[in-house]
């Protein structure tokens, strides 16, 4: 039988009073369902998406598990970036407000390493970081894993995506056998189960599937808009939606700069945040961000792991995500803690609409077509079906197939339709070729 509310838990006092302090009264499934079994000492693969409380599924029992009395490390946390590390630690703290004698630390490249260093040789009892910066700590002898009883793999398949199996391998390889293993993801693709085998003990695989309560209400649209004209569309649709706190996600940190420019040249309250702005930047603008002080916020895929906001009222993807799984972890920044979200995407193009249809079937959700608002100067909403005069057959494939490689190559579709109607016209008013029957005579002089 599950355990619904988190004072039927075995946690202490401390842990409890933090609980209550943060407003949670009812525990979201994942972690009812593996919240007792790390507690009991079992290993665990928990899955779940992106918004469900995988965070603090683990934080509390590795909390209580720990010895105070030891100052050294008990408690290794990998994360995929250095915002998942730093929120990590956030949430530590926040629980051990009441708890006397529990330190930790976030560790992450980007800032200089001897400031880690001078706070791990104080003695800190859990470690939460990216796996190239602690298996450097390793190396310099500055982080001890003698002690570790628990190690815990956050947001395991994006640490994958990024590269960072071998890294893992090394800190796992590390670290005691008789170590407890606790691996959380949003998807478990192939690699994942593999590790698994090899580094956990007859774990206990809690899945969180689509139809339990704690799926985030999530409105899903998409809009059709040609490519030049989707930063004029990302403007009507911010300004109509009034959104208090956004996220606008692109594929490239070029982007993210191109679009955070241009609209807070219109106004917009905005900040972009990608792998290339500096560590100390990074923090401040989330700081910002989530305080209020920041309406909007731009960023990359890589940055959407470390972005845990609450209150965030909507999600646009300037740019179609590569895969699902991407789509699933961006629209999972809205709709949290029970609040309604919606999720808003651009595409162009007729291949563009086929990957989505595809990121809709493989997620099982639904994402409604919509149109762009009329602009405040009472300028009509972009038509979003596709016209196909009714006097022209369907293309043929190839046809088709020509036309997505030239849009992909940069050609405008506009451009590509008025140059296809002048030819049309142009053959419609050339005159009839002469052949040998009807050619006039010639006169002879």
């Amino acid at each position: 039988m599950e355990t619904n509310v988190f004072e039927h838990m075995s946690l202490s006092e401390e842990l409890q009073r933090a609980v209550r302090d943060t407003g949670f009264e009812q525990a979201t499934t994942i972690q009812s369902r593996t919240m007792p079994l790390i507690l009991e000492g079992k290993d665990v693969m928990g899955q779940s998406h992106t918004g469900s409380g995988k965070t603090a599924a683990f934080v509390l029992p590795a909390l209580e598990r720990i010895d105070p009395s030891r100052r050294d490390l008990q408690v290794l946390i990998l994360c995929p970036t250095r915002e998942l590390a730093v929120q990590c630690n956030e949430e530590i703290r926040r629980f051990t407000r009441y708890t006397e004698g529990i330190r930790s630390l976030a560790v992450y490249g980007g800032e200089p390493i001897g400031h880690q260093i001078k706070a791990l040789k104080k003695g800190v009892q859990i470690v939460a970081g990216t796996p190239g910066r602690i298996m450097d700590h390793m190396n310099r002898r500055t982080l001890k894993t003698g002690g570790v009883s628990m190690v815990v793999l956050d947001e395991a398949d994006e640490m994958l995506r990024m590269g960072f199996r071998e890294d893992i391998e090394t800190i796992l390889s590390g670290v005691p056998e008789n170590r407890q293993t606790l691996l959380f993801s949003a998807t478990m693709p192939r690699e994942i189960l593999r590790i698994s085998g090899r580094y956990q003990k007859n774990p206990v695989k809690v899945t969180v599937g689509d139809g339990d309560r704690s799926v985030p209400d999530i409105q899903q649209f998409y809009y059709q808009v040609p490519g030049r004209e989707k930063i004029g569309a990302l403007d009507r649709l911010l300004r109509y939606h009034k959104a208090s706190r956004s996220l606008v996600f692109c594929n490239t940190r070029k982007m993210v700069d191109q679009i955070s420019d241009v609209l807070e040249d219109r106004g917009f309250c905005v900040r972009g945040i990608h792998g290339e702005i500096p560590q100390n930047t990074r923090t401040r603008i989330m700081r910002d961000f989530k305080a209020g002080r920041v309406d909007i916020l731009v960023a990359t895929d890589v940055a959407a792991r470390g972005i845990d906001v609450e209150n965030v009222d909507a999600v646009y993807n300037f740019d179609l995500p590569q895969t699902e799984e991407f789509y699933t972890h961006r629209i999972g920044r809205t709709g949290r803690a029970g609040r309604q979200g919606a999720a808003h995407t651009l595409v162009s193009g007729r291949n563009q609409i086929g990957m989505l249809r595809d990121i809709g079937r493989k997620g099982k959700t639904a994402i409604s077509q919509a149109r762009i608002p009329a602009g405040a100067d009472g300028e009509q909403p972009v038509e979003l079906q596709p016209v196909r005069p009714t006097a022209v057959a369907v293309p043929q494939e190839r046809y088709l197939n020509q036309a997505e490689k030239l849009i992909r190559q940069g050609a405008d579709p506009v451009e590509l339709a008025a140059r296809l109607l002048q030819e049309l016209d142009g053959k419609k008013n050339r005159p009839t070729s002469y052949t040998r029957r009807n050619r006039p005579e010639r006169k002879h002089a």
